[in-house]
């Protein structure tokens, strides 16, 4: 490590014109990173609902659908537009009354049970069918074609318009988020640092990290759009302080070593050492989210796990050689820290300790309390803004035709009409069903004989018929769940290998498989992190304490929503606990290294916590600020609730981990003071 970093400080200049250069397959390799906008494609692909997915998109070119919502038109005016819906490369089928009916039938002439469906105060439905999956960058294309060419009166509802809503949402925002985030930081940090030009350095060397893991996505294929708006701004904050460190370490060895390289190369042997142990748990805490079977979890987890690794690299490459070279600029905007030494805090925790624990033992019942019963929402509608045209036609399906949740069912082809009106019944019967649509009932309406073939073979392919369920209940509620559950039952009896697919059973599916990713990825994380940390404290005992201040700090943050009525999206609730755990367990890490220190240096436990809070507390609360500012603004300005949700869970989470740390844990380790010393390897010598 010697010669390396010898090497760092002897080619400063090289160091920095290489990390330049790097930047530009950086920038070419996020050019080329996909994103993705849609949390239902991290869904398992051997579950059945995916597997109908499949089929709709290989047997039916159904990858996706949309139902425009047509106000006031004229048949002769849908025709038309119809028309131009079709000439569309990515659209299969498009389906309206007009096709069945044909433009000179009166209105009045058709069943009642039919207009009743499709008519309502002079607005009319249209199924539109795309080739290409929900997601797709065509079906995305496709879908801003469409609004191109309607006009006002046409709504364009459905999954992919979501999507596309979703997709310039969040470009919109981006940007602005890391510049709230940088801007917030630079404060912090210009508060707690003796330079003007400092705070700039450190963030140029975060950026410069931060497009080296934006551009090694590219090697991933695709990110989610949530793993972008938050990577940037996770990282900010989860890496800062390894950059904090260097540059402590580096002014202190610059008071005793004249040398300005050989003062450098000392301090990256030191920062290295010491942020190896707390980035280990930082990656390992990120790295247990690809645990979860939603593989969204995978995608944040490599991805930020990714981040933390450049960002130590970068911190003992780039910033020792951009301080280097800007070191005369660094002395001339020298200036008095603001940040106090907070000396009475230090004094007031070892004087009340046992106060604090009281305190500790009454919150914790109650915050876990509320951490087990805060309430989470998985509907995506949720999430965005009222006013996005895709939420409002959705809102306009629901209220004027009943079509909040449409479910496709995949039967044998060759099952029977009989059998399959006998089942349809039977799922008619169900509260919540609104209607049902299928080839085998159409000649209740009309003859067979009246559709065309395009029109026919929506329905029909090779192996299935396919068969349309209208339900009134609300995505991903318990409602529909448990719709969805008995319509399984139903259609299990008359063919056992029927698929229920659409957006309800999927939303069943995401709302099942994210409650148990919930409890196993805490339960990894806690796990992965607690082993890292028995090898890095070489001590049984000091890992249960320190997870057991920061668990504390996790179920205040998560058990505030329930107490505020707060209803948090799914994905904040899975991912949040892990997030926390493994960004801020540093905080305590470094107030427990140098507490066994001093013990081990023969000084009692209450001397031994005072030095160890007064060489830590300055660091642990700039550190926690940065955690805090790069995150706070953008919780505070995203309008995407899943972005904003993460980020206010986050900057909250690291305020109060920042504050049990610094309270509870050094009274926790003043009453464990025997038990850590027979525990820990160090220790066991040491007798008061």
């Amino acid at each position: 490590m010697r010669k390396f970093s010898e090497f760092i400080c002897k080619h400063s200049k090289l160091i920095i014109i290489i990390s330049l250069l790097l930047l530009i397959p950086s920038i070419l390799g996020i050019q080329a990173t996909r994103i993705n906008y849609d949390i239902l494609v991290y869904l398992p692909d051997d579950i059945e609902t995916i597997k109908g997915e499949g089929i709709l998109s290989e047997d039916f070119d159904m990858g996706a659908f949309s139902i425009i919502i047509l106000d006031d038109m004229k048949t002769k005016d849908i025709i038309k537009l119809e028309k131009q819906i079709k000439e569309l490369d990515n659209v299969e089928k498009v389906l309206g009354i007009a096709d069945i009916v044909g433009s000179g039938i009166p209105l009045e002439m058709l069943p009642e049970d039919l207009t009743d469906k499709v008519y309502k105060d002079g607005d009319t439905i249209m199924l539109v069918t795309f080739k290409d999956g929900i997601s797709s960058d065509t079906t995305m294309q496709t879908i801003e074609k469409l609004r191109e060419i309607t006009d006002s009166r046409c709504k364009i509802s459905g999954m992919s318009s979501l999507v596309l809503d979703t997709r310039d949402l969040a470009n919109s925002e981006i940007a602005i988020y890391v510049i709230i985030a940088v801007l917030l930081c630079l404060i912090v940090l210009e508060i707690a640092l003796d330079s003007y030009t400092v705070p700039v350095l450190l963030l140029l060397n975060i950026g410069i990290a931060i497009l080296y893991n934006m551009g090694t996505n590219v090697f991933l294929g695709q990110i989610s759009y949530i793993t972008k708006a938050i990577s940037a701004v996770l990282q900010l904050g989860v890496t800062m302080d390894f950059a904090i460190f260097l540059y402590h370490s580096y002014k202190a060895e610059k008071e005793n070593i004249s040398d300005k390289k050989e003062a450098m190369a000392n301090a990256i042997q030191k920062t290295f050492v010491s942020v190896a142990g707390s980035s280990a748990t930082t990656i390992a805490g990120f790295l247990a989210l690809c645990s979860m079977n939603l593989t969204l979890g995978k995608d944040i987890g490599i991805v930020m796990a990714k981040g933390v690794f450049l960002g130590v690299i970068t911190v003992i490459t780039v910033l020792p050689a951009m301080i280097l070279q800007c070191d005369n600029l660094i002395e001339k905007t020298k200036h008095k820290e603001i940040l106090p030494k907070f000396t009475g805090v230090k004094n007031f925790v070892i004087k009340h300790y046992k106060v604090i624990i009281v305190l500790f033992l009454i919150i914790l019942p109650i915050a876990l309390y509320g951490y087990s019963n805060t309430d989470v929402y998985y509907n995506l509608n949720k999430s965005l803004p009222d006013s996005l045209s895709s939420v409002t036609a959705n809102e306009e399906l629901k209220d004027k035709f009943n079509m909040v949740s449409t479910e496709i069912l995949l039967v044998d082809k060759d099952m029977p009409d009989y059998k399959i009106n006998q089942m349809l019944d039977e799922i008619e019967k169900l509260d919540g069903i609104e209607w049902t649509l299928s080839y085998s009932r159409i000649d209740k309406n009309l003859p067979k004989e009246m559709l065309p073939e395009d029109i026919s073979s929506i329905f029909i392919s090779d192996k299935y018929q396919m068969i349309m369920i209208n339900s009134s209940y609300e995505i991903a509620t318990d409602e529909l769940n448990s719709q969805v559950n008995t319509i399984n039952k139903i259609v299990k009896k008359y063919d056992e290998n029927a698929i229920l697919a659409g957006e309800g059973p999927l939303m069943k599916d995401l709302v099942e498989i994210s409650d148990h990713d919930f409890m196993s990825v805490n339960s990894v994380s806690i796990g992965i992190i607690f082993i890292i940390m028995i090898f890095v404290l070489k001590s049984i005992s000091l890992p249960v304490i320190l997870m057991l201040v920061i668990e504390f700090a996790i179920f205040i943050n998560m058990g505030i929503p329930y107490y505020t009525g707060t209803v948090l999206p799914f994905i904040a609730s899975i991912v949040i606990g892990t997030i926390q755990l493994g960004a801020t367990i540093d905080y305590a890490i470094l107030i427990t290294t140098k507490y066994i220190g001093n013990r081990k240096d023969g000084k009692d436990k209450k001397q031994s916590i005072d030095e160890a809070l007064e060489t830590s507390i300055s660091s642990i609360v700039v550190s926690g600020l940065c955690f805090f500012g790069a995150t706070f603004g953008v919780g505070a300005y995203s309008k995407i609730e899943m972005i904003g949700s993460l980020c206010t869970l986050m900057s909250r989470g690291a305020i109060i981990s920042m504050i049990s740390v610094i309270f509870v844990l050094p009274a926790l380790l003043l009453v464990f003071d025997k038990v850590v010393c027979k525990t820990t390897k160090e220790l066991r010598l040491i007798k008061d």
